[in-house]
């Protein structure tokens, strides 16, 4: 067992072109003094390189552009056992948008070895779940602690391209896509259930029926347009180029209704107020536990498996 001081470890902050990227730094900086930025780079496996590049120590902290964590966390050690010596930890975030809880866009702890060995993105192997994730290596452990609210909702292009992301990625096993007769058997349930929540919810938040939008469109390219290269979701180029030439008036009703007769997906257009009960009364199951303790083995622990 290893013992590490958080505060002890280098906190990059890893922006690329976040609408409040710059006060956002504002505020890690108050937060995290000894923060250092990367900013702007392409691509995220070279950007999570240029990340480890400017860490002074071999493990650091890591948080994005659009992420703003809790003070609590920087008091934190972190007990590493032998076996998770070389393994990058990320811990949950809760999404203004929508409200889910997971590791989507929260902190997390890299090795740089890790980093410098890995080959995601647009730096992929050629494996279908190096071309999209970084989450289905065996070393990447999702835990279980919620340590800061992400952002992803800064415009309406941010948003959207936030929810086309998880609308993609959400579809998908181990980075391959299924097909329409194993769809709702083969994704996982924790994935599917998170899915129908971009899908309808966040009228609410800033921007937020930019995100249901976004996610919407990802399923529908991912799971209804089998010509469509679902790995192009790594490149904010390409969703960003789908946001240009998006009419959401006009495509949006048949998207909605092939999802529903196709996919078998609910669509539900809820309002503003709607959107807002079912996120304060939605359970999550969620119960904080030590900061080390990985999502699967409290999964474990209430679920009795």
């Amino acid at each position: 067992m290893k013992k590490i001081d958080i505060a002890d470890l280098d906190c990059v902050y890893l922006s690329y072109d976040e609408p409040k990227k710059e006060e956002f730094w504002i505020k890690i900086q108050n937060l995290v003094p000894w923060a250092v930025r990367v900013d702007g780079v392409e691509g995220s496996d070279a950007a999570h390189k240029a990340a480890a590049a400017a860490s002074t120590t071999d493990r650091f902290i890591l948080i994005d552009g659009d992420n703003i964590p809790y003070l609590e966390f920087f008091d934190l050690t972190l007990d590493i056992k032998e076996e998770y010596k070389d393994c990058v930890f990320r811990w949950k975030a809760v999404n203004d948008i929508n409200g889910l809880m997971y590791g989507n866009g929260g902190i997390s702890c890299w090795t740089k070895e890790f980093i410098y060995n890995m080959r995601t993105h647009e730096n992929s192997d050629g494996l279908d779940e190096n071309a999209v994730e970084f989450c289905y290596d065996p070393k990447y452990i999702a835990m279980n602690n919620v340590y800061s609210t992400t952002y992803p909702n800064g415009s309406e292009r941010h948003a959207f391209r936030a929810g086309f992301r998880e609308g993609v990625k959400m579809c998908l096993k181990k980075g391959t896509r299924p097909g329409l007769t194993e769809f709702n058997d083969m994704v996982h349930k924790r994935n599917f259930d998170s899915l129908n929540i971009w899908h309808n919810i966040g009228r609410d938040a800033l921007y937020g029926e930019w995100a249901i939008w976004g996610a919407r469109l990802g399923t529908y390219k991912t799971m209804l347009e089998p010509e469509w290269d679902y790995t192009l979701v790594q490149k904010f180029s390409a969703i960003d180029k789908i946001f240009d030439d998006f009419d959401p008036y006009e495509v949006m009703p048949e998207i909605n209704t092939k999802l529903q007769t196709r996919l078998n997906l609910p669509i539900m257009d809820f309002d503003e107020e709607q959107s807002r009960f079912f996120k304060r009364y939605y359970s999550q199951t969620y119960y904080a536990a030590d900061i080390m303790t990985p999502e699967i083995e409290m999964i474990r622990r209430t679920e009795g498996w």
